[in-house]
């Protein structure tokens, strides 16, 4: 099952949403689940159409099916499981059946409905093996599997309250919806999408217009990741405001490139979140996305080109991958050079996450053919104003940030 470019996954953008006294009628009486803000983040991305054609969290036959041969029950591609865990205790004390609906809360007020049409178990083991690749714990996406509940709930969402969304992260957010219409305002045609969780230097600046030029785009979609972070990670302020700086800067013209946030918690599954990645940047309305070196690995768990490999045992997915090499900085060259042109790997400097914080730790002016000297200004400055002295993640971070988003009672 193949969709033309631009066109969503599934054919049909997804948008379940309530609003005002509908809302409100729709959640009377409901049994309510509190849920942590993965799943919170989960809910919307599903009711506002980043998953289509998903239209709730995976039933068994689905998730068995995406699980064994990467498709959903109904032949489309998916590739990575989305699913709404739940202790048995719960399921009891609800009084959960099929048939039922409950309403999910986050930060104590109403988030969304859980229309209930399967509870299941699942080996998780084999969730990892199939999924990862692997059955290692240390990987980050098993031991997210691993603390799954014993249960799922599989059946579709609706959004009835809508979170705000705070500064910095309002001026990125953009909805499958609303991103199309950005795209269409501009002209673009042709959109490549850029994947990252990172504060970008040169290498980065400069495989986006690798990728442009390949591609024959109109324009650029950077999609950062904002989610779950750990110690030592870029704060998601730095990497949005520093990705956007690329473009206010005049590293890009300012109708070729545009910053945009994404709510996900990464997998870190290699080739099958590459997979995942281009379905949800399809559904943004991208008809290229870009894949490097490592794209969503971690560890040595997956060969370096994975994401490149994948592509070619997969049908046409509507959206098409672009395959890129390592982007380095050449003393020879003078500047950022392309694995597959320069003659100079045996002098490759490595624009790596290990130079870069060198760099912003070190307090050092770093040469503008690494980094740009307008990025590390806006960097430093997150750090100032929402990193509490550093640009990348601490203790006092994770316990003090402000928040993504937060919800209203309803």
């Amino acid at each position: 099952m193949v969709d033309n470019a631009l066109s969503p996954h599934g054919g049909e953008l997804i948008e379940r949403v309530l609003t005002g006294e509908a809302a409100r009628q729709r959640i009377q009486s409901l049994p309510s689940i509190p849920v942590r803000e993965p799943l919170a983040r989960e809910c919307m991305n599903i009711a506002l159409g980043f998953f289509s054609p998903l239209q709730g969290f995976l039933n068994q036959a689905d998730l068995h099916s995406v699980v064994e041969n990467m498709r959903l029950a109904s032949g489309y591609i998916w590739s990575v499981p989305v699913v709404f865990d739940i202790s048995p205790q719960q399921v009891a004390e609800l009084g959960l059946r099929v048939g039922d609906s409950a309403l999910l809360t986050f930060q104590g007020n109403p988030l969304a409905v859980l229309e209930v049409e399967d509870i299941y178990s699942y080996d998780k083991e084999a969730m990892a093996r199939h999924v990862y690749g692997t059955t290692d714990d240390a990987h980050p996406g098993v031991a997210r599997t691993y603390a799954y509940q014993e249960r799922f709930i599989g059946g579709p969402v609706t959004l009835v309250n809508y979170p705000t969304l705070h500064q910095p992260f309002a001026d990125f957010w953009y909805t499958p919806t609303t991103m199309r219409q950005a795209v269409a305002e501009r002209g673009w045609k042709r959109v490549v999408a850029h994947q990252t969780r990172n504060v970008p230097h040169a290498g980065h600046e400069w495989s986006m217009k690798g990728a442009w030029f390949a591609s024959d785009s109109d324009g650029v979609l950077v999609n950062a990741v904002v989610g779950e972070k750990k110690l030592g990670d870029y704060i998601d302020e730095a990497i949005l405001m520093g990705q956007d700086t690329v473009r206010q800067a005049g590293y890009f013209r300012q109708n070729v490139h545009m910053t945009s946030m994404l709510l996900w918690d990464m997998r870190y599954a290699g080739p099958k979140e590459a997979v995942f990645h281009a379905l949800v940047r399809k559904n943004l309305g991208c008809t290229h996305h870009m894949f490097g070196r490592d794209h969503a690995g971690v560890g040595r768990y997956y060969d370096t080109y994975a994401a490149h490999h994948i592509f070619s045992e997969l049908p046409p997915l509507g959206i098409e991958p672009v395959l890129s090499l390592e982007w380095w900085y050449c003393p020879v060259c003078k500047g950022s050079a392309y694995e597959g042109l320069c003659g100079h790997a045996d002098q490759k400097e490595e624009l790596s996450g290990t130079l870069m914080r060198r760099i912003l730790e070190g307090g050092e002016e770093p040469d503008p053919a690494k980094f740009r000297p307008e990025v590390l200004t806006v960097v430093r400055q997150c750090a100032s104003d929402y990193g509490f002295g550093s640009p990348f993640v601490t203790e006092q971070y994770l316990a003090n940030r402000n928040p993504v988003m937060s919800l209203d009672p309803l």
